[in-house]
């Protein structure tokens, strides 16, 4: 059954998480309680997931990030996750540009998750991350980051690609982890 103390986690996946994320124990064990009383199941759906990405960002609109998040992670398709792939979820969309990170990235830009991206991936990331940006900050961006649009084509322009071109995986990780300007542009941090 595992010891008491660490509120009915299984320890195989509390050891797991503590080696592939930077949380905690007492953070995971704490987010495992709350996801045993909003999920009886043991897994959650999307709706849920939206609900919960809501609270990160009260100021805009979440939505469609999350749900690309959580397609990413919903590795069969079933229209759940479980305990673990919530957590690894939450940690990989915290800050940070760790290569496992910008993998992760990449398969949240590979909308239709057929190992490449292309530019209109792009600009459909692009606009989901601008939503998360709140109206009162939209005003004071760059004029060439102003618009959903202007970002896709920065970002599109720094992996060097014709429009009609794709990206591979290794391609996108090295274009974006030495470049300040793709790091911003591929995440939102809201702190």
């Amino acid at each position: 059954m595992g010891n008491a103390q660490s509120g009915g986690i299984p320890r195989e996946i509390l050891d797991d998480l503590k080696l592939t994320t930077r949380f905690s124990e007492s953070e995971i064990t704490q987010w495992y309680e709350n996801f045993q009383k909003q999920c009886p199941t043991g897994r959650i759906t999307l709706k849920q997931f939206e609900e919960i990405y809501a609270k990160f960002f009260p100021e805009s609109d979440a939505k469609a990030y999350a749900q690309h998040v959580f397609r990413s992670f919903d590795a069969n398709d079933d229209g759940t996750l479980d305990f673990k792939e919530y957590v690894v979820a939450l940690h990989m969309t915290s800050s940070g540009k760790s290569t496992l990170k910008l993998e992760w990235a990449f398969s949240l830009f590979d909308v239709d998750k057929n190992g490449y991206v292309t530019k209109p991936e792009v600009t459909e990331l692009s606009q989901a991350l601008f939503s998360l940006i709140p109206k009162s900050k939209q005003a004071s961006l760059p004029s060439d980051e102003s618009t959903p649009e202007k970002r896709a084509e920065k970002l599109w322009a720094i992996f060097d690609k014709k429009d009609n071109e794709r990206v591979a995986e290794g391609e996108f990780i090295t274009a974006v982890q030495s470049n300040e300007v793709a790091l911003r542009l591929i995440q939102y941090d809201h702190k």
